[in-house]
């Protein structure tokens, strides 16, 4: 009997030590848990974007984050500057997770240029900037559509749809302003050749409608063919000028070496303005 009852004692001793034992260790794990894995240390993640790459990694492994590093592209931004991160400034996250770094690359990245032309000066500038390019400078030229893109240009030659430029580079638009909204003195190109009348009116960017009077026979040479009449004339009965607008007709009436008579009369003039005066007389050409 006494043998049983020591027996006894000595299994309900191990049997409340071993309990003891292992309420121990289960209250020393859950005490120890939140240490080992952090819980409760959360922080806020701090503004890195505009911070220099450096700075930005020296800030992140001060706080036990590890990172994860991409890079693109921004004209505007300085080389290796921090453009983008996430999680996003003011996130409270825990400490060891991944805080992804979006960076600035040190060079353009090349992109296919786009086609402009034909489009408006605000989709162009859309489609540009979603290109990472510039608009800049501007030219307007007559054009009926107008507000169009004629043209796009880079370092003032024209770049085809295509070609590779590097981003941050400025594109030059050539834009349609229709025909023209302000009026100027119609140019008085009588007694000129045909080509020096036509070098004028580009000038003046006019659209020539040159024709052959059926009693002035065959032009064999525009050189030595004479402007004889045009329509609308330079000035008025009453000499005052005629005003026309860009991108207009002007009628060119010529002639192979015409005689003096086939001009006509010289318009009155308002005083101090001689054009007339001042064109060669094709005369001398014979």
């Amino acid at each position: 009997m006494l043998i049983k009852e020591e027996y006894k004692q000595k299994f309900w001793f191990h049997l409340l030590a071993a309990g003891g034992i292992f309420t121990f260790i289960y209250i020393t794990f859950f005490l120890t848990l939140s240490f080992l894995t952090h819980h409760g240390e959360q922080v806020k993640i701090p503004d890195l974007r505009g911070k220099s790459m450096d700075s930005a990694i020296a800030i992140l492994k001060d706080m036990h984050f590890d990172i994860h590093i991409d890079s693109t592209f921004e004209p505007t931004a300085r080389p290796l500057s921090v453009l983008k991160q996430v999680p996003d400034t003011g996130s409270i996250v825990k400490t060891g997770r991944i805080v992804m770094l979006t960076v600035n690359a040190l060079t353009a990245l090349k992109v296919p240029m786009p086609n402009l032309v034909n489009l408006s000066y605000r989709s162009a500038e859309m489609l540009l900037k979603a290109n990472k390019l510039f608009v800049g400078d501007t030219v307007y030229v007559p054009d009926i559509a107008r507000g169009a893109i004629k043209e796009q240009r880079f370092k003032g030659q024209v770049i085809k749809p295509g070609e590779l430029i590097a981003q941050g580079s400025k594109i030059s638009l050539v834009i349609g302003n229709g025909f023209g909204n302000t009026d100027f003195d119609v140019p008085d190109v009588t007694r000129m050749t045909v080509d020096e009348a036509l070098a004028i009116i580009n000038q003046y960017n006019l659209i020539p409608n040159v024709y052959v009077e059926q009693t002035s026979g065959i032009i064999a040479d525009t050189s030595t063919a004479y402007i004889i009449k045009q329509t609308p004339r330079a000035y008025t009965e009453t000499g005052e000028r005629n005003k026309i607008k860009m991108g207009a007709v002007i009628d060119l009436s010529i002639k192979q070496r015409p005689d003096p008579e086939d001009y006509g009369p010289l318009p009155p003039t308002k005083a101090g303005e001689g054009d007339n005066a001042s064109q060669k007389n094709p005369d001398e050409d014979k």
